[in-house]
């Protein structure tokens, strides 16, 4: 009796299923979602239907991993394919000296903050990694913070921070202006990409054996040579992958720079401006530029993340 009525009940979901297709189909001519709906029944058909077979189990839970991985995929990557195939005009985009002013500033900007990641990440990332201290995990819980907070309270925080404090005076005494201007962009950029440079730093040098360090202290070498010598040719990698990473958080910032510094505009500050005065087609080959500097630097990044397991 279990048995004819969880059949009836298959029988009714395989109606309900070619229904909602031929109504689906009929309105939007989607041959998708009739495949992969007959996917689901097979499914449901396996694994409620032949339940005491774990062969037919098996087979539906890694057939189901498999439709989700699919759909994972396709929700990364049918958004940067719609770019790709309808960009608008690129070249005219290229040709803009506004694009071309933006583009130059947010490269320059991702530069000196990564620079700025990289004398600060270094000290700190050896002390976490080496030495056990009170509070240490307060100090690791902090340099992850700009990762969670949303842009646009970095932002505010960064102006709090200057305006009206002891800060501000040092910097005006210095000539150095942050609001709308250059020092601005570089500060959030560097305020966003630290954390990334830090762990990356970190991770290198917890997966370096202190038994070299300590081997060449023995040695004679002392404590800045068997540092510079030692241990950070041996994170090479890591460094590198930390600064494609902090460069790429850094270019990508919109929130943050658009409440400290909107000027001089960066790429994605362009790319917002001209959406909300001119729509999407204006903005579209703008947001393809930076697409493809993105690709490039994850590519590299993925790059030398593979180099790195394969000496490990």
């Amino acid at each position: 009796m279990v048995n004819i009525m969880c059949r009836s009940n298959l029988y009714i979901l395989q109606y309900h299923i070619y229904f909602k297709n031929f109504v689906f189909i009929n309105n939007f001519n989607n041959n998708f979602l009739i495949f992969l709906n007959l996917i689901i029944l097979k499914l449901t058909l396996k694994i409620i239907g032949v339940q005491m077979d774990n062969k037919a189990i098996n087979y539906g839970f890694a057939l189901s991993l498999l439709i989700l991985s699919i759909l994972a995929v396709m929700f990364i990557a049918i958004p940067i394919l719609t770019m790709f195939l309808s960009p608008g005009d690129i070249k005219e985009s290229i040709m803009d000296r506004e694009v071309i002013n933006a583009l130059i500033t947010t490269i320059k900007a991702g530069f000196f903050a990564t620079f700025i990641c990289l004398i600060l990440g270094v000290p700190i990332g050896y002390i976490l990694s080496r030495y056990n201290f009170k509070f240490k995990n307060v100090v690791e819980g902090l340099i992850d913070v700009p990762m969670a907070i949303p842009h646009s309270v970095i932002g505010i925080m960064i102006l709090s921070a200057i305006y009206n404090t002891p800060l501000n005076d040092i910097l005006s005494n210095l000539s150095i202006r942050i609001v709308d201007n250059f020092y601005g962009i570089v500060v959030v950029m560097a305020y966003v990409g630290l954390p990334f440079m830090v762990n990356s730093i970190k991770n290198g040098f917890e997966m370096i054996d202190e038994e070299l360090e300590y081997v060449s202290r023995t040695l004679g070498a002392s404590f800045v040579k068997t540092f510079f010598d030692i241990s950070l040719p041996l994170i090479r990698n890591n460094i590198i992958s930390g600064s494609i990473l902090t460069f790429a958080r850094g270019i990508s910032e919109v929130g943050a720079i658009m409440i400290v510094a909107y000027f001089p505009m960066t790429v994605p500050i362009l790319i917002y401006s001209r959406f909300t005065q001119y729509g999407l087609t204006a903005s579209k080959p703008i947001a393809l530029i930076m697409i493809i500097i993105s690709i490039i630097l994850f590519a590299l990044f993925r790059l030398f993340q593979t180099d790195k397991g394969e000496r490990a």
